[in-house]
């Protein structure tokens, strides 16, 4: 799990700075986010991998954020709060928390819980579909109406990895990560290239990848 990037969205500072130092000696990449505003401004360019979420803060409901975001992304979210009742953690677990963490806590649980909802996240379905598009992830293989793209191994692992975050606007560097797992540098040729043929080859599926300046790439019905 080490190298996960985890946004930790909370307005006490003394928590947020406890946490982001424990997650970073673990090996995790740690971006904070002290309002909801900072948080949104934090995914503009890169989806985390998971969120730490706090439900009260000073500029809206961290439930309300949740409800956006699973508008288009199942990024696993942990709600760590300081509201306890059997009710609050229902109400948090119904509007798409994964799990929720009750403030006082230690640490180490924090840390099993986060790990536990990042494996959770790499499990893949056999198949995925969207529209006439349908996936064959222990393959690697994508066909339209049921005719094989003929993808290569990382035009299929960008195509997967738009398919699971629909929507989403996502940076150059972190698809290049992602895919070739390693950091993109200055060279970012391998990319635009395998972008281009896997335009090329979604041509008619109803899909398109778009990229919009200062926030990134996008997968979208068009």
């Amino acid at each position: 799990m080490r190298g996960k990037q985890i946004l930790l969205i909370e307005d006490n500072e003394k928590i947020l700075q406890g946490n982001e130092r424990m997650l970073r000696r673990r090996g995790y990449e740690v971006v904070t986010a002290l309002t909801l505003a900072d948080a949104r401004n934090a995914m503009k360019g890169q989806l985390p991998d998971l969120l730490v979420l706090d439900i009260m803060l000073p500029d809206g409901s961290g439930l309300d954020f949740m409800g956006e975001l699973r508008q288009h992304s199942r990024v696993p979210v942990l709600l760590l709060t300081g509201l306890t009742t059997p009710e609050d953690i229902v109400r948090g677990l119904n509007a798409g928390g994964d799990d929720y963490l009750a403030k006082p806590y230690d640490f180490a649980v924090l840390l099993a819980r986060i790990e536990a909802l990042l494996r959770r996240a790499e499990h893949v379905p056999e198949q995925l579909t969207k529209g006439r598009l349908c996936l064959d992830v222990t393959a690697d293989v994508a066909t339209l109406d049921g005719a094989d793209l003929l993808l290569t191994p990382k035009e299929f692992a960008l195509l997967l990895l738009f398919t699971q975050n629909e929507g989403c606007f996502i940076s150059a560097d972190y698809l290049y990560e992602k895919v070739w797992k390693q950091p993109m540098a200055s060279d970012s040729n391998a990319l635009k290239s395998a972008l281009k043929r896997l335009r090329a080859k979604l041509e008619g599926s109803g899909y398109c990848i778009v990229l919009s300046k200062g926030k990134g790439y996008q997968f979208e019905k068009e």
